[in-house]
């Protein structure tokens, strides 16, 4: 699963591939209980390295599943 976090007043984006197993409900819960209290999202990649990105500072989520249905062309 990949998942994509735009940050407040940065043109990057934080791109991170999570393991297969990561469950995306539990994911988008996990993000808004983070934006919802103010505190600090915590994400481990598929190489289990941890990243944390205070949640006031989110500007969006993109979550891929990698199910293999990535768009093709103009959407």
């Amino acid at each position: 699963m990949d998942i994509r976090i735009g940050v407040v007043n940065t043109a990057k984006e934080l791109a991170l591939e999570l393991p297969d197993a990561t469950d995306g409900a539990a994911l988008k819960a996990d993000v808004e209980a983070a934006v919802g209290e103010g505190s600090v999202l915590w994400l481990t990649d598929a190489k289990g390295r941890t990243v944390g990105v205070p949640a006031d500072k989110v500007a969006y989520v993109d979550i891929d599943p990698g199910d293999g249905t990535k768009p093709f062309g103009f959407s």
